[in-house]
């Protein structure tokens, strides 16, 4: 992977100003190879612009910059909540807070000897209980343990949002002037590319087409060729930056970032009114 130029990358940068957003491409194992890494930026109402990625490679780094004062609306790449079905089936509490206390306190060895029995106990082609959200945005279901595990992704990362007292629209009232939102790059990256890949963390599949689908998406999203409507605004180095990242974090970071702008300028920040206060879901499905 080849790294930003230091003027696009920043440690300590935080959102500031009017229409201030951030993307969070969120991993749970973060190291100095697999950052957490945020994108910041302030939103006009039309167009993003990028003002700083910051890489946290721990989570009590991630955790100063979320606790930190701040007006921002920000997406976050990790689900914030469990299919209902899965939670029914195995007798888990069915209101989103206790859920997810009870959740955090479990390993996650035990997280996976649980869902895997759950999903031994299925038919072959239903095995995976889905949240309502998954299908419209293409997600994975938030109980997967493996490729990717966004299980453990939630497991890891909300309860370092409510250890924030961050706000969390329909699922949890915290801190209004930091607001949480479960994004997901992929829908957008789909919207421009199809079924193209631009992204892998092996390197021996860090391939020129991928290269040339970064390009091809960078290019979309400055010109606002998606759905959203929403513009990003991109120094040449940060652009450099974005299309030579192969394992596409800072991209997907930036993907969410569009996706909380959008958000911000919807009324109650875009959420379906039919959304499941249990289940969670994702901004623009």
């Amino acid at each position: 992977m080849i790294a930003a130029p230091a003027a696009t990358l920043s440690l300590t940068a935080r959102p500031a100003g009017p229409g201030a957003v951030a993307g969070v491409d969120f991993t749970s194992r973060p190291t100095a190879r697999k950052p957490i890494v945020v994108a910041l930026g302030r939103f006009d109402g039309h167009a993003v612009l990028l003002d700083a990625l910051a890489s946290h490679t721990s989570f009590e780094a991630f955790s100063g910059w979320l606790s930190a004062a701040g007006d921002w609306v920000g997406a976050f790449d990790l689900p914030f909540g469990l299919p209902r079905e899965l939670v029914t089936t195995l007798g888990w509490p069915t209101e989103w807070l206790p859920l997810m206390r009870h959740y955090a306190g479990l390993s996650r060895a035990e997280i996976r000897d649980t869902f895997a029995a759950f999903c031994d106990a299925r038919p072959a082609g239903g095995k995976f209980a889905h949240r309502a959200c998954d299908k419209p945005a293409g997600s994975s279901p938030s109980m997967k343990w493996v490729n990717p595990p966004v299980a453990y992704m939630l497991h890891a990362g909300v309860p370092l949002l409510l250890e924030a007292g961050v706000h969390l629209p329909g699922l949890h009232a915290g801190d209004a002037t930091r607001v949480a939102l479960e994004g997901y790059p992929g829908l957008l990256a789909r919207e421009v590319l199809g079924a193209r890949s631009y992204k892998s963390d092996e390197r021996a599949k860090q391939t020129p087409e991928r290269l040339i689908a970064r390009k091809d998406l960078v290019d979309a999203l400055e010109q606002g060729r998606t759905r959203l409507a929403v513009r990003l605004r991109l120094s040449h180095a940060q652009r450099d930056a974005l299309v030579a990242d192969a394992s596409g974090d800072r991209l997907d970071a930036v993907l969410c970032l569009l996706q909380a702008a959008w958000a911000r300028a919807q009324p109650a920040f875009g959420r379906p009114v039919l959304a499941d206060a249990l289940e969670g879901w994702i901004v623009s499905a």
